[in-house]
């Protein structure tokens, strides 16, 4: 069974730092894309940032550019996602996804391509 595991979330002030992980059980991240999503109260969920299975291609949201970075460890089977200089606007559920690949560029793009969602953490940036 494919399973995705998010820890890291949690309430800090605007212009501080989270690092939120997406840990797999049940099969390796190896061959997998993996994305990141976010959902806000009363908004749809959007795609934040990817990470090829290779990862040698990233992918992030005009939002977040420049603020977030993301990263895996195959060998720890965890993907990461550094988020800088938080604002109230980065406030939402934030999930990790697996994706079957395909064009990179399609990645938190769709969400026809997921295999497997984690349950969710809450980040709120409020002072």
């Amino acid at each position: 069974q494919l399973q995705l595991v998010e820890s890291g979330g949690g309430l800090v002030q605007p212009g501080g730092s989270l690092r939120l992980s997406c840990a797999a059980s049940g099969f390796s991240l190896d061959y997998y894309y993996i994305g990141w999503f976010r959902q806000a109260p009363g908004k749809e969920r959007e795609g934040v940032s990817c990470i090829s299975s290779s990862n040698t291609n990233t992918y992030y949201a005009g939002s977040v550019k420049g603020r977030f970075t993301i990263s895996r460890d195959n060998a720890k089977n965890t993907v990461y996602l550094q988020m800088n200089s938080l604002k109230p606007e980065d406030t939402a559920v934030y999930y990790c996804a697996a994706d079957l690949g395909g064009p990179f560029e399609l990645c938190v793009r769709t969400q026809l391509r997921i295999v497997s969602w984690g349950q969710g953490t809450q980040v709120t940036v409020s002072s």
